[in-house]
């Protein structure tokens, strides 16, 4: 099945949908600092770089299935949370746009679990309403899961609009089946000994990194990082990669940080130099993006930035395979149906 991605971001959920067999043909992606990494890792897509205001419908090529994460920031609980008010969060209604003229099969959109919060609630019912009525209809299924129950070693809970074209006859279930966790010793701990600091002003090494991108942020930690722990043990998963480099989690092989009073914490001393945050290489692997997939930037903020803001690829393969499943379920069902409509005497 053939299908489309906006937002594209590097393509982790482009390649969740590839390794379930999906064909991704197209890809939308409008920040500039992305595009090397999507098109040197995903070179049999054709790949658009304008905004997605931008794009007439006709120019997007007919497919199977739209997916894609709308830009998130405006409705993160940890931010402004402005939501439908931010122009970023109003390209929600752009991708709702396409959907209507291309009224594929189905639609796959991700979010940040911030959408759920109360201020946002007429916002969000808005948007199921333009979606279940893009076009001739949608089935709509929304539901919040936390990666680290789908063999990502990593708690991040985000929100999955899954839609199904209504003359198809059924609604997307959710799969009730989770994995046992992942730990943080099982994802990186080979990854331990090689890691290397940026350069001066987080420049990247580049093709010095032994690894590719097991490199990490250098720089002093805010009084907001330092007020509560950053570190997991080993035996854990992995806390939300985020898009920001200086945000990134505390290396394992640190002990958790040291409560002085509320809100403020230190790292324990006598033991400052095992405090480092995690590699670019060792968020993609938090990420579960595979080894061979290498990020391109001149700035590891950037490499940061890109992981951070992808869905995971071991969940977008396990809801894109649940997806395939049941469209071939459903598409043997009707073939089934007419063959017996067939026999019937006329």
């Amino acid at each position: 099945m053939n299908i489309v991605s906006f937002f594209a971001g590097a393509g982790g959920l482009d390649l969740g949908f590839e390794q379930a067999g999906f064909n991704v043909i197209w890809a939308n992606e409008y920040d500039k600092d992305i595009w090397e990494t999507y098109e040197k890792n995903h070179p049999n897509t054709t790949f658009d770089k304008r905004s997605i205001v931008d794009i007439p419908a006709d120019d997007v090529p007919d497919c199977d299935g739209i997916i894609g994460g709308p830009p998130c920031q405006s409705w993160s609980a940890a931010g402004a949370a402005r939501g439908i008010q931010d122009k970023r969060g109003q390209l929600f209604y752009d991708f709702i746009r396409i959907l209507e003229a291309k009224q594929p099969k189905f639609f796959l959109a991700e979010n940040v679990s911030g959408m759920l919060i109360g201020k946002h609630s007429t916002a969000l019912d808005g948007i199921k309403n333009l979606l279940k009525n893009a076009g001739t209809g949608y089935d709509l299924s929304f539901k919040m899961l936390n990666a680290s129950d789908y063999n990502v070693p990593q708690d991040r809970k985000r929100v999955f609009f899954i839609g199904i074209r209504k003359d198809l006859n059924f609604k997307y279930e959710f799969p009730t089946e989770t994995f046992p966790k992942i730990t943080l010793e099982t994802a990186i701990s080979d990854l331990k000994d090689a890691a290397i600091p940026a350069l001066e002003f987080n420049n990247t090494n580049g093709e010095n990194c032994t690894i590719p991108n097991h490199e990490y942020m250098i720089g002093g930690f805010s009084t907001m990082y330092m007020s509560r722990n950053r570190v997991r043990n080993w035996d854990e998963q992995s806390f939300t990669i985020q898009a920001g480099g200086r945000h990134a989690p505390i290396h394992p092989q640190a002990p958790k940080m040291k409560l002085i009073e509320k809100d403020v914490r230190v790292f324990v001393p006598g033991k400052e130099d095992l405090y480092r945050r995690l590699s670019v290489r060792e968020c993609a692997r938090i990420q579960t993006f595979p080894n061979d997939f290498t990020f391109h930037y001149k700035k590891v903020a950037a490499g940061y930035k890109m992981i951070g803001n992808a869905v995971p690829v071991n969940l977008a393969k396990f809801l894109a395979n649940s997806i395939m499943k049941q469209l071939k379920a459903n598409d043997k069902l009707k073939k089934k149906q007419n063959t017996k409509a067939d026999k019937l005497p006329v």
